[in-house]
């Protein structure tokens, strides 16, 4: 999958290895963990979220709550979810 870094990668790749401790395949293989957290979509994260909030134990309100509080801080801010909106992209 490294074949398919940008340039842009490249850069970021080589700013890791100056400023880290980090290998260049370890930096790389940063980048590309982080690109594809970020890729997530909106229902992916809240999905996920859903998901690992109940297997801790959080109660469906509490879990839908903490949700709608962390989405908008994301590093690309979806729109101003509905709690009812929150919970048709868990249970459809």
């Amino acid at each position: 999958m490294l074949e398919a870094r940008t340039p842009v990668h490249d850069d970021l790749i080589d700013h890791l290895v100056r400023s880290t401790p980090l290998q260049r395949g370890e930096a790389a293989r940063v980048v590309l963990d982080v690109l594809a957290y970020f890729d997530e979509t909106t229902e992916e994260y809240v999905r996920r979220r859903h998901r690992e909030l109940q297997s801790r134990g959080v109660t469906n309100a509490d879990a839908f709550e903490r949700i709608a509080d962390e989405l908008p801080r994301r590093a690309v801010a979806p729109p101003s979810l509905s709690l009812r909106q929150l919970r048709r992209m868990v249970y459809g």
